[in-house]
């Protein structure tokens, strides 16, 4: 445990004492204090077991973090273990993981003494004491295979320098001391070796269902594959259910990690492919070779997804996903993206995604529909934008008509941008007031992307609407980023994993062409420069030619707010439910939720700006 101290005296009138009167008196208190503090910390450190998640935060594994999440304090409860401690080690959380404006716990030492404090960086990285000390430092131990820092952090401090702990990702920055320093704030942060890791910090906290006694598992896994020497690898690999495998359901899901690699496989993904091919050519090979045949393409279809720091994933008792039997491909793709700054040669692996599936089928099969944009160039993102909003829209017109009466059952999200997108939303409407928050991401990040269980079922009613605002930032571009498949273009997608299975796969919209038509004609009309919006102009290359003014941006996103949107209500084989389904009108939504408030911890009273000292020994030099 750490060794506190308290110093300091302050003025007053009192009466005379002897000195040693004084000096016993003192030193009683001093032993009471610490008598109680020991009990104190002793009672609130949780155990080893108690840190239920865990995430690598360095590409060698020498941080690693484990957590828990406690939602009737509102308090993440952290372990961070140090394997190789120099002089100390900066770690936190900020908005995309940078070192500025951010919310950090600091550990310094200067080779005698140690020090922990909460600290926070201003706009050009200069390391402060927060007056506030919300990091609370619960304990610290020595252990052979390194130093145990345990601290508690509140959701919401109320702090204005803290970071707000909310649903979604969260960017951990971290950064190594290896020389001694005298205080915080001679602490250089661009001259320390720092890095960050993305996570969900607060898991959904799901009662796991009881599994069946005749549950079988079979690994997709990579066949023990040479991890590429560079810093991006998605590598691909095609796998096959046995001949004439039966309808299963799929109710469990779990990672499979090759030892030692655990810093390296960033997030895995398995596909299942198109029924309508016969047969999927074998492949084991980097996702964007040349040599990769074209049609592996069609395994686009979501089986199971995982991404670092995520445990395994259940489906609620009463369904499981379909996989096997007539109408179902037996071929599968497996991706893996490996992430690898250290650029690491010579690693073997064989990760991958170990399921838990039943013969016994459950009431109802899962399934997964696409909401938000339809995958058209039609939606644009000027370029130097930085929180540029795009909606898409599933209609009540369309849940009407394609929902059961008794509704369907939402348990689980995968949010998916390219790389411009920012913010992800969806929120469940009906009769145009919004009910509730689907799935939300504030600090959403293109490069983790995970199936997140909800906290709580969200069902959803024929008539009710379900709409997802995506928030782009293409500050570092020179054109227009519009719609489409590739990674320089744009998607909006919330793939809601659901149950019972309807026809509906995919219930999306994007501006009506009609419009977007005038619009060019527009710019045309008050430009000096020529956009030409002849027919045989593809969209792309008439948004490449709008001068990006002021006054052009601004009609655009006008547009995007008023004008009628074309609606994709498709079933799984990609034709549209019967109706009228273009020029239709945007849903108006009549009464909003209201932004969450934080809740402001109790506070004990003032908290000293002060750093407490530690007992960790000489640190080496």
């Amino acid at each position: 445990l750490p060794s506190m101290q308290t110093s300091g005296s302050k003025r007053c009138s009192c009466p005379s004492f002897k000195l040693r009167e004084v000096a016993s008196m003192y030193f009683t208190m001093i032993a009471v204090f610490l008598v109680i503090l020991v009990v104190a910390l002793q009672g609130s450190v949780p155990r080893g077991s108690d840190f239920p998640y865990k995430v690598p935060l360095d590409p060698q594994g020498l941080l690693e973090l484990s957590w828990n999440v406690s939602y009737p304090e509102q308090a993440v409860h952290f372990q961070l273990l140090i394997r190789d401690l120099q002089f100390g080690l900066l770690f936190g959380m900020s908005d995309r993981g940078e070192f500025e404006n951010a919310d950090l716990a600091a550990l310094w030492s200067d080779g005698h003494n140690s020090y922990f404090g909460d600290a926070w960086s201003d706009a050009k990285g200069q390391l402060h004491m927060d007056s506030q000390q919300d990091y609370q430092l619960l304990g610290a131990r020595k252990a052979p295979e390194g130093l145990y820092l345990l601290f508690r952090r509140a959701f919401s401090t109320c702090d204005p320098k803290d970071y707000l702990i909310e649903d979604g990702t969260v960017h951990l920055i971290y950064g190594i001391l290896e020389k001694p320093v005298h205080s915080l704030q001679a602490i250089n942060i661009s001259a320390i070796h720092r890095g960050l890791q993305r996570v969900q910090l607060l898991k959904p906290n799901i009662t796991i269902p009881e599994l069946p006694s005749d549950m079988k598992t079979m690994e997709i896994t990579a066949p023990d594959i040479v991890i590429p020497s560079q810093e991006t690898t998605y590598w691909c690999y095609m796998a096959e259910l046995p001949d004439g495998f039966p309808k299963h359901h799929i109710i469990m899901y779990e990672p499979v990690i090759t030892a030692g690699n655990e810093a390296l496989v960033h997030h895995m993904e398995v596909f299942q492919c198109a029924a309508a091919f016969d047969s999927f050519p074998h492949y084991n090979g980097p996702c964007d070779s040349k040599m990769k045949p074209d049609r592996l393409n069609y395994c686009r279809h979501v089986l199971a997804a995982w991404a670092m720091g995520a445990q395994a994933f259940y489906y609620p008792e009463e369904a499981g996903l379909a996989f096997g039997g007539p109408g179902s491909s037996r071929y599968l793709r497996l991706e893996i993206h490996y992430h690898n700054p250290l650029v690491f040669k010579g690693r073997r692996d064989s990760s991958g995604i170990r399921l838990y599936y039943t013969a016994t089928l459950r009431r109802y099969d899962a399934g997964i529909m696409e909401l938000g944009l339809v995958y058209t160039p039609v939606m644009a993102i000027p370029p130097g934008e930085d929180a540029f909003i795009l909606t898409g829209y599933c209609t009540d017109k369309c849940t009407q008509l394609a929902l059961p009466a008794a509704g369907i059952h939402i348990f689980a999200s995968q949010l998916h941008t390219h790389l411009a997108g920012r913010k992800v939303v969806t929120v469940l409407s009906r009769d145009g007031k919004e009910q509730q928050v689907v799935n939300a991401d504030g600090h959403y990040s293109p490069h983790f992307q995970e199936i997140r269980m909800l906290k709580e079922v969200v069902t959803v009613f024929p008539g009710d609407e379900l709409i997802t605002t995506c928030t782009y930032n293409t500050e570092d571009r020179s054109r227009a980023t519009v719609g489409g498949f590739g990674i320089l273009e744009e998607m909006c997608v919330n793939y809601v994993h659901y149950y019972p299975q309807t026809q509906l796969e995919l219930c999306k919209s994007a501006v009506d062409p009609g419009y977007l038509h005038r619009y060019f004609n527009l710019v045309n009309r008050f430009n000096d420069e020529e956009v030409c919006t002849c027919p045989q102009v593809s969209v792309p290359q008439q948004f490449f030619s709008v001068p990006w003014n002021t006054f052009n941006r601004d009609v655009l996103k006008s547009l995007y707010g008023f004008a009628p949107i074309s609606m994709h209500c498709n079933k799984s084989s990609a034709i549209r439910f019967p109706g009228m389904w273009d020029k239709q009108p945007l849903p108006t939504i009549t009464e909003r939720l209201r932004e969450p408030v934080p809740r402001c911890p109790p506070t004990p009273g003032p908290r000293t700006a002060t750093a407490v000292p530690l007992n960790l020994g000489e640190l080496r030099r």
